[in-house]
């Protein structure tokens, strides 16, 4: 197999227009159900990240307070997970964060994604919250990631 080469200068992080279809094929990614992304997405900011017009990956940005914001959903394609653009999209979910005058980021995982809580844990948000059951309790269908069933979300917090 050919190895690929991420070149971030020809990525492009823009906020999706309400009117734009949306990227149910990433969002369900990071969360398996339609009926709880559609909940958060009206209240939400979506961003994408584009190589060359192609949607590489998507975040969600919603509102909790004045104060605090969490990242709702973050997805990258299947094939370009692994170069990089996971860290790009939160990178700059946190510079739109700050520039919000938001003095908090919050993002949460599944105890089960252990290459998720690397990676927030490398971009400096730290475990601020256990919410035992959370996909047990939400989820019609068990979750499983690594082999690990998906029980408890992990709430990560940043202070910007």
């Amino acid at each position: 197999m050919e190895e690929m080469t991420f070149k971030y200068q020809h990525l492009t992080f823009t906020k999706q227009d309400k009117n734009e279809p949306r990227e149910y094929e990433l969002l369900l990614l990071a969360d398996p159900s339609k009926d709880l992304v559609d909940q958060y997405l009206e209240q939400s900011d979506t961003f994408i990240a584009r190589q060359n017009e192609e949607t590489l990956g998507i975040v969600i940005l919603l509102p909790l307070t004045e104060e605090i914001i969490e990242i709702k959903n973050i997805a990258v394609k299947p094939e370009f997970q692994g170069q990089g653009i996971g860290s790009y999209l939160i990178e700059n979910a946190i510079k739109v964060a700050a520039l919000k005058k938001y003095k908090k980021i919050l993002i949460g995982t599944a105890n089960s994604s252990i290459g998720q809580l690397y990676l927030y844990q490398k971009l400096g948000f730290e475990i601020s919250e256990i919410r035992k059951n959370f996909f047990t309790d939400n989820y019609a269908e068990p979750i499983y990631e690594n082999g690990v069933q998906a029980k408890h979300m992990l709430i990560l917090a940043k202070q910007l």
